[in-house]
């Protein structure tokens, strides 16, 4: 049986205004990279998207929308995918030479990183991380992609084939907006520390794993 997190496919989510700051090169080991950051209007929380290539032809853009995990993408954690997930999806757009990876600031599926911290104590004592998110009175994703939405209309880029295992994620992020016409698996980074954590995002969450 399928978990269903609390915002679900259909669920309308609030808009957050975005505006763009700068852009500017990111040379990276795949490739370079224009790096474009943004601002929400109220908060001032910032998010960047990676463009490579001409995204503005006309033609569907690989685009990976990826949520902010610093123990993974940043301290090389093996208690996700995430990190792995992060750079298939920066090789896949070097190979095609063309592609967007939006890079959300919301840590943990949203609930940020000290809670993400508090989770995985309750999932070192057994609990899963739905188990963990629902312990702490947290909800188990709180991720608001109507931010995807905003800052890929910016960069004139409306139709994507998704870089995701994530079905749910399809039709949240079409249902704010986005035109997603394909979908491309990201099943990289299995390990024995995250193949229970897998299990459950397949089990609960509905990952196509």
């Amino acid at each position: 049986m399928i978990y269903q997190p609390e915002i679900k496919p259909n669920q309308p989510q609030n808009d957050i205004e975005v505006r763009h700051v700068a852009t500017c090169r990111l040379p990276t080991e795949w490739g370079e990279f224009q790096m474009h950051g943004f601002e929400e209007v109220i908060s001032g929380q910032d998010h960047v998207a990676l463009t490579m290539g001409d995204v503005n032809h006309g033609e569907p853009v690989l685009t990976r929308v990826h949520s902010e995990c610093l123990t993974g993408d940043a301290l090389f954690s093996q208690r996700c995918d995430c990190g792995p997930q992060l750079q298939a999806a920066m090789q896949a757009i070097q190979a095609q030479g063309r592609g967007c990876i939006v890079y959300l600031r919301q840590e943990g599926r949203g609930i940020g990183l000290i809670n993400k911290i508090r989770a995985y104590q309750l999932q070192d004592q057994g609990m899963d991380t739905v188990e963990a998110n629902v312990a702490l009175g947290l909800p188990v994703d709180a991720r608001n992609f109507v931010l995807a939405r905003n800052i890929l209309r910016f960069l004139h880029i409306t139709d994507i084939t998704l870089m995701t295992n994530n079905p749910q994620k399809v039709e949240t992020l079409q249902d704010a907006g986005i035109n997603v016409v394909a979908r491309e698996p990201l099943i990289v980074g299995l390990n024995r520390e995250n193949e229970a954590y897998l299990q459950t995002k397949h089990d609960k969450l509905g990952h196509m794993l």
